[in-house]
């Protein structure tokens, strides 16, 4: 199949430079002899889902494209979807809605207008200088003093084109000029668009994108090497330093690409017939309180951000050849960058709308009456009663849809013993041993996207940083490295041919074992009612005291798919029936009501956060040998440095598997135990290759020259 993708990708190189038309003729031509040669899953009867199986069976791997999308289809394959996307996007991209004939239908709609899409001309200045100095304190001790200043210009668009709300909070859904919006010069999409006027489509007022944090950015920095028995066996060093996170232009690169009033984007749930043909440039049409546009917020005084780095290390050369290091590294960093997809939920407390409750079960969420008689409250509303009902939207922001989001509110740590063992090359043998025992927390890991980790949540509560401290997405507790060289010796009786065959061989290796990444066991959807349907939702279970939720050896696992996380060991949350929290619980609609799975005298609470923490469990090892074989033909005749090398090398040698864990709703998703509404989904096996390998061996074979 891979020249056919190559053929395919041809095909249309040629079509979009002859006509959109083409490339869609082409497209679907595709997809058609795709189906045919594609096996075909018998449970799918949809003639349009076999043309989708065989256009991504052609072209597997352009789901990379998909971070610069503008059509979104929620709970759908985005794998599947994205070629599209993308190929919708390059064409001219009037109608979105045509892409629906060939992927799954969603429960969810996003797109850009095709004529807002415009490039942005992000300016900024750095500027940088610094004072070192070397002092020789004593004949043994030597220090190192240094001042460094850094700062940076507030970020411009060179056409003003960035806009920023002020406060993500807005009570009123009808607020044409949002009061919050502001921007970096009078903008005015109903006008330039032709779209209604409507929240967010203007400007209320332009100003810099933030106050900057940068203009006290003084870092000092010092050092010292000490030798405290004047040998030159043993050195002692230590240093410490501030280093400034400055707030570069990348960081807000996808601030911008859905964010009014420049780009008209829009996300629905609510459409009338369901999403279908020709409908895609009324959903951006469309009134606001069906689709509100997409809006974006950054901290408006944000504080310096900013990191503490020390070390400490004792060096002692045991032999000659032979050096042992034992070394401590820390770091604390402040104002670190919280970063999320969509930040307009509920529980904030912000300009009249319902808070966050802190009860001894944990976080509470509002739930109010939607309609009269409901047996149990609507997570994600507020007011009303059982009797009458009455409740309304509990959002942050009633005016505008999708709020990307940057806080510079959260903090890290990181705690590191290293040793090291190396010996230098001495008779034709040199080898290296290195081991590090590390801690990072940190209370969210993303940066410039909501989703850059795959086993991180993607829109932690930015309103409660602290309630999601954990380990790092990319925390790795032990790693181990060994690595070593021979250079095979060659008998000195030797001579002529038998020295030319066995001389010059030189064997080398890597040996590496990790512990495993962390992830966060989740339910699925947005039982906590938060409505920030832009980003991965998900809720918290909560834990069983005392439960292994590790699946230790795969046990139980089907082919193909080894168990991981236990199940069993998590449980819907609950409060007592009797309890003064139960009234304002949402019920899991979904999950058994019987014993054991909701204890006697127990209800369900849809939308109370869990106590499970953020990467509270790891996943598998990582185990890694790779070999190598070089063979060295001097030609003393052409130079004394003239060598052709013949290198054989082996990759995963041991042809051994490395997985990642079950992921949340940023990787693969298998870390989700329930559905929203309670149900079990038979989830928390293993599906994703760790560092994308494949479960085989690599060979390789090369021929240097040098001179």
């Amino acid at each position: 199949m891979v020249r056919y993708a190559i053929y395919a990708a041809i095909a249309m190189a040629i079509g979009t430079l002859l006509h959109p038309g083409v490339t869609w003729a082409v497209t679907l031509l595709l997809g058609v002899l795709a189906a045919m040669v594609v096996p075909r899953d018998p449970r799918v009867t949809n003639p349009l889902r076999w043309i989708e199986s065989g256009l991504y069976y052609l072209l597997p791997s352009t789901h990379f494209l998909s971070e610069d999308r503008f059509l979104d289809i929620k709970h759908a394959s985005l794998r599947q979807a994205s070629w599209l996307e993308h190929l919708t996007t390059l064409t001219y991209g009037t109608d979105y809605a045509a892409v629906m004939l060939l992927v799954a239908i969603g429960d969810s709609y996003e797109a850009g207008l095709p004529q807002a899409i415009t490039p942005r001309e992000f300016r900024q200045t750095l500027l940088g200088g610094y004072l070192q100095d070397d002092w020789r304190f004593r004949s043994n001790l030597t220090l190192n003093i240094g001042l460094r200043y850094e700062m940076t210009t507030v970020l411009k668009d060179g056409l003003g084109k960035l806009a920023s709300l002020v406060s993500i909070a807005e009570p009123s859904a009808n607020t044409t000029a949002d009061a919050n919006l502001r921007c970096g010069t009078q903008f005015d999409a109903a006008a330039t668009y032709g779209v209604p006027a409507q929240p967010g489509t203007t400007c209320d007022s332009v100003g810099p994108y933030y106050s900057n944090p940068t203009l006290r950015n003084f870092e000092p920095r010092v050092g010292f090497a000490w030798d405290p028995f004047r040998n030159g066996k043993t050195s002692v060093r230590g240093g410490f330093g501030i280093y400034d996170v400055q707030p570069l232009p990348g960081y807000f690169i996808l601030q911008h690409n859905q964010a009014a009033p420049f780009m008209i984007f829009k996300s629905t749930k609510a459409v009338s017939g369901g999403f279908s043909a020709g409908n895609g440039q009324n959903l951006l049409l469309n009134p606001a309180a069906l689709a509100p546009l997409a809006a974006s917020t950054i901290e408006t005084n944000p504080h310096r951000s900013y990191v503490m780095q020390w070390n400490f290390n004792i060096q002692r050369q045991i032999v000659p050849d032979l050096t042992l290091t034992l070394g401590y590294v820390g770091s604390h960093s402040v104002h670190l960058l919280f970063r999320g997809d969509d930040g307009n939920m509920t529980g904030t407390g912000l300009a009249g709308t319902p808070s966050v409750q802190l009860t001894s079960a944990g976080y509470l969420f509002p739930c109010g009456f939607v309609n009269a008689g409901d047996a149990f409250c609507t997570p994600g509303t507020t007011g009303g009663t059982q009797a009458s009902g009455g409740a309304t939207n509990a959002q942050v922001n009633h005016a505008l849809g999708v709020i990307r989001y940057i806080y510079w509110n959260s903090d890290s740590n990181y705690h590191a013993l290293n040793v090291n063992l190396q010996k230098t090359l001495t008779h034709g043998v040199q080898f290296q041993v290195a081991y590090s025992f590390a801690k990072s927390l940190d209370d969210d890991s993303q940066t410039i996207a909501g989703d850059t980790f795959g086993n991180g949540l993607n829109a932690p509560i930015w309103f409660l940083p602290k309630v999601f401290r954990g380990p790092s997405d990319f925390n790795v507790t032990h790693v181990v490295s060994v690595n070593g060289l021979w250079d095979l010796p060659t008998p000195k009786s030797l001579g002529g041919f038998g020295r030319t065959a066995l001389g010059g061989w030189e064997l080398g290796s890597i040996f590496a074992i990790n512990s495993g990444v962390p992830t966060t066991p989740i339910i699925g959807g947005d039982p906590l009612g938060l409505g920030n349907t832009g980003a991965d939702q998900f809720g918290l279970p909560n834990r069983v005291p005392g439960c292994d939720p590790i699946v230790h050896g795969f046990a139980g696992s089907a082919p193909g798919s080894p168990n991981w996380i236990n199940p069993n060991c998590f449980t819907l949350p609950m409060v007592s029936a009797s309890s003064p929290l139960a009234p304002q619980c949402g019920d899991f609609s979904g999950a058994s009501h019987a014993p054991p799975a909701l204890p006697s005298g127990m209800v369900y609470c849809a939308n109370l956060l869990g106590n499970v923490g953020r990467n509270s469990l790891y996943g598998p090892r990582f185990v890694n040998l790779d070999f190598s074989i070089l063979k060295n033909f001097p030609v003393k005749s052409i130079s004394e440095a003239f060598n052709i090398q013949f290198r054989a090398e082996f990759f995963d040698i041991t042809n051994h598997d490395n997985f990642v864990p079950p992921q949340p709703g940023s990787g693969d998703t298998n870390s989700t135990l329930f559905n929203s509404d309670g149900s079990p989904t038979g989830l928390g096996q293993i599906s994703l290759f760790a560092n994308g390998q494949q479960p085989a061996r690599e060979i390789q074979f090369g021929l240097k020259i040098v001179w």
